[in-house]
C-alpha cells in the first residue's frame, strides 16, 4: 500500500492562504448587512391629518411625480387589499420609508406565499424610489417588513414576515 506526501511547506501555503481570505469575507458581510426595520410606531393619524413632510395615498404634488409611486399598485390588484399608505421622508435617524396599511380582511383570506409576493412586490416598488416597507393593519399590528441597504449598489433587501402569517398564530416579528 502506497500513498504519496503532502510536503509540508505546500499545507502549510494553502492554510494561509484560506486565513487571508477570511477578513475579506467578513467584511463583504458587513457591507451586505440589511438594517433591521424600523421601530417607530405607527401614525394613523397622519392618514387624515397628514402633515407637510409625509406623503399619503391622498397627496398629490400638482408638479411633479409623488415618490415613492404606489398609486398604481393600489389601482391595480391592490385595489381592494391597500388602503392607504404613509410615506416618510429619510431623516438623520433613519432611511426612508413607508407603512402600508391593508384591509384586514382581505389580508386574512390570503395564503403565507400570496402575502410574500405582496410584500415583495410593493417592497420592490417603494426600493426604486430608496423606500424601506412597512406592512401593517388597522388594529397597528406589523404584519411585514422589507427592508434594504441602499448604501450598496444593487441593495440588498430582506423581507421578514410575523409569525402569524406563517403558522397562523400570532407572534411579533
Amino acid at each position: 500500500m502506497s500513498y504519496r506526501k503532502t510536503p509540508l511547506p505546500l499545507l502549510f501555503t494553502i492554510g494561509l492562504a484560506t486565513i487571508s481570505l477570511l477578513p475579506i469575507r467578513s467584511s463583504l458581510a458587513q457591507v451586505n448587512f440589511v438594517p433591521q426595520p424600523s421601530d417607530a410606531p405607527l401614525e394613523l393619524s397622519l392618514l387624515t391629518k397628514p402633515k407637510s413632510f409625509v406623503i399619503t395615498a391622498t397627496t398629490i404634488n400638482q408638479r411633479s411625480l409623488t415618490i415613492p409611486r404606489l398609486w398604481w399598485a393600489q389601482d391595480s390588484a391592490e385595489k381592494k387589499l391597500l388602503d392607504n399608505w404613509i410615506a416618510y421622508p429619510a431623516s438623520m435617524k433613519e432611511p426612508a420609508r413607508v407603512d402600508l396599511v391593508v384591509n384586514q380582511q382581505i389580508w386574512s383570506l390570503l395564503d403565507y406565499l400570496e402575502r410574500y409576493d405582496f410584500i415583495n412586490r410593493l417592497g420592490t416598488a417603494a426600493r426604486k424610489d430608496n423606500y424601506n416597507v412597512r406592512v401593517f393593519n388597522y388594529q397597528q399590528e406589523l404584519l411585514g417588513t422589507y427592508t434594504c441597504n441602499f448604501s450598496i449598489s444593487p441593495a440588498s433587501c430582506n423581507i421578514q414576515m410575523s409569525a402569524q402569517n406563517k403558522l397562523g398564530w400570532r407572534r411579533s416579528l
